[in-house]
């Protein structure tokens, strides 16, 4: 017999007469579904589950394949093997903080800034902004993660006349949205969404595959009457969904029981 213990699970590979990649799989779903394990806690690698119970490469690489494929796990190439989560979701008729909404879930959040200086924009941009043409802005590129898994690339243009500090900002320790909701609360918002097969450079960044798709949320905000924002947000198409809710005026609430949507995630100004 072999066990491997990890948190507050054993795997034991006892001499049952099922499969040993069966063994090792029904141990890890029955840590997923006691909660000793949750969505998006770090399951053990091949390499740690062959040393601590025995079983070869090829016995441990089934049993997380087909766990990947059964829905109870996700592999991340070049980060590890996550427990699956419900797909982070963006409510389109509200805008909140993606730090805030993870550290919620009980998960961890940070972020990689890959560049952030003031730039000169492109036509299309200055046009959103209502800038003149090659007009300086304000400009971050950044990674989300949760739990060290990549679930946004922000690309975000800021006004220099309404954020004169941006580029002093540590964007590790607060989000470009909540640095923002401090200099001036959120007047109005646009976005348009949309699916597309994103660049090398994004797949790389969201550790997707080639030509998988990406789910697209641009965010226009306005201050006083004025935009002063513009980001594109990019999100794992297989990670990420969209859901809304709309109660008319004059309607009575839902009981929070009878809406699907009282524990879906709102994602970034």
């Amino acid at each position: 017999m072999a066990t491997i213990a990890k948190g507050r699970g054993n795997y034991d590979m006892t001499s049952s007469t099922k499969p040993r990649y069966q063994q090792l799989k029904e141990q890890i779903i029955s840590r997923i579904s006691s909660g000793d394990l949750r969505p998006l806690d770090r399951v053990p690698s091949e390499h740690e589950l062959v040393g601590s119970t025995g079983v070869s490469r090829m016995t441990a690489n089934r049993a997380l394949r087909e766990l990947t494929d059964e829905g109870y796990v996700e592999r991340v190439a070049g980060v590890g093997t996550f427990v699956a989560d419900l797909k982070a979701a963006s409510d389109l008729l509200e805008v909140r903080n993606i730090a805030d909404e993870i550290h919620m879930r009980g998960h961890e959040h940070r972020a990689a800034v890959i560049d952030l200086e003031a730039r000169r924009v492109a036509p299309d941009v200055a046009d959103l902004l209502h800038v003149s043409a090659r007009s300086r802005v304000n400009h971050v590129f950044l990674v989300h993660f949760e739990n060290d898994v990549p679930i946004q690339v922000e690309d975000r243009y800021v006004t220099i006349e309404f954020a004169k500090d941006f580029l002093a900002q540590d964007f590790q320790s607060v989000t470009p949205s909540a640095y923002l909701s401090m200099i001036s609360p959120l007047q109005e918002a646009e976005h348009v969404v949309r699916a597309k097969v994103p660049g090398s450079r994004i797949s790389r960044l969201l550790t997707m595959k080639a030509n998988e798709p990406c789910l697209v949320v641009t965010r226009r905000t306005w201050v006083n009457a004025r935009p002063v924002s513009f980001a594109r947000l990019f999100h794992p198409g297989n990670r990420f969904e969209l859901a809304g809710r709309y109660r008319p005026p004059g309607f009575a609430r839902s009981h929070p029981q009878d809406s699907k949507l009282v524990e879906l995630r709102n994602f970034d100004r």
